[in-house]
Order: structure tokens, then sequence, then C-alpha cells
């Protein structure tokens, strides 16, 4: 029986090209939504539920079978359980790289090598990462790096062009010059730009 599926059931409206949420569980609070899901944390728990919108469940069944592929590896969270439309996982407390960036938390090169590394184990695995960028890596109180929404590694490419464009980046960040604080806006205009061709 499943421990999880009735926080689950949460129900969803489309508006313009994104979605809202209208009813959830009570034993549960609103963490996120991004482009296929919508991420609430367990109340009293150390877990989360990632409930995808209606069209996306696909992205669940392919996401659960990479936490299943990387299970064991530090650098990723555990997934508990996994439905036709939800995932439930760990709870990473900490700070994104993005919010790191926006509020002038110091981003060392360690954490840089950690997620090459990670990146490197995963494909060893077969795995394909992609769509690594600042917002996926959160950074623990006590400096541990974890790699979160895991549904495009399986693309098909062998590099990852964005890891690779932020890694360069990096390189201009490190120096003393250069500022360690950026105005979110700006950072999502710079995002918005990579992607356009």
């Amino acid at each position: 029986m499943s421990d999880y599926k009735p926080y689950a059931d949460v129900t969803f409206e489309r508006v313009g090209d994104s979605f809202q949420v209208v009813a959830m569980h009570p034993e549960l609070q609103l963490h996120g939504i991004g482009r296929s899901a919508a991420v609430f944390r367990l109340k009293e728990r150390d877990r989360v539920i990632k409930v995808f919108f209606p069209g996306y469940e696909q992205i669940a069944i392919e996401e659960a079978a990479i936490y299943e592929k990387l299970k064991g590896l530090p650098y990723f969270p555990t997934c508990y359980e996994a439905g036709d439309s939800y995932l439930v996982i760990d709870y990473i407390e900490g700070k994104t790289l993005f919010e790191c960036l926006t509020e002038g938390i110091w981003i060392d090169p360690s954490y840089i090598e950690i997620v090459d590394e990670a990146l490197r184990q995963a494909r060893l695995l077969g795995l394909t990462p992609s769509d690594v960028h600042l917002r996926n890596i959160i950074l623990t109180p006590n400096g541990q790096i974890f790699l979160i929404d895991l549904a495009r590694f399986r693309q098909g490419q062998q590099i990852d062009h964005q890891w690779e464009d932020l890694k360069r980046m990096y390189r201009l960040y490190r120096y003393r010059f250069m500022p360690k604080q950026y105005n979110e806006a700006l950072l999502n205009r710079i995002a918005y730009l990579s992607f356009v061709d």
C-alpha cells in the first residue's frame, strides 16, 4: 500500500501557460512551482512530494527511474515512493546556488568540483545529465551539495552545455575584482538570453 498517495491528490488550475494550486492536503506546505510540477513539503517531515501537472505525468515516471539509477550516490536526494503523477524525495535544507549569488554567499570552487563529480558518476551509470543550472543545485548549511530536478538526465546529450557555460562564468566570478552578489533580475535576464538561439 502507498504511504503517500493521499498527499498527491492536488487540484491544479491552468492559468495561461502555467498552473496554480487550487486544493491540496492540509499536511502539505507549498514549496515551489516549476514548469512541470509543484513541490510540497510534508509538514513535520524531512520529505517533499513533487506532484506533476495534468499532461506531465510521463515526467514523473521518467524521473523516478532516474532516481532509482542514482540510488546511493551522495549528491542526489533519495526517492522513497513514486506514483503515476508524483515522487516523494528528501527535503534538502539549504540555498540554491542561484540564491547564493543573489544573497552574496561565496560559491567555493569545491562546490563546482562536487557537481562535476556528481555528473561524472551519473554518466557512468548511463545517464546524460542536462539542464543543470544554479536553481537545481542546493548548498546545505553544512556545506554539502545536492542536485535536484533530475528529469532531464536522459536527454541524449553527452555534454551539458548549460553547465559548461556556468563553469566558464565561474572562472570570472573567482577573481577578486568581480562582485559576489548579483541582482536577481539581472541573473534571470542572463539565463533567459542563454536559452535564446
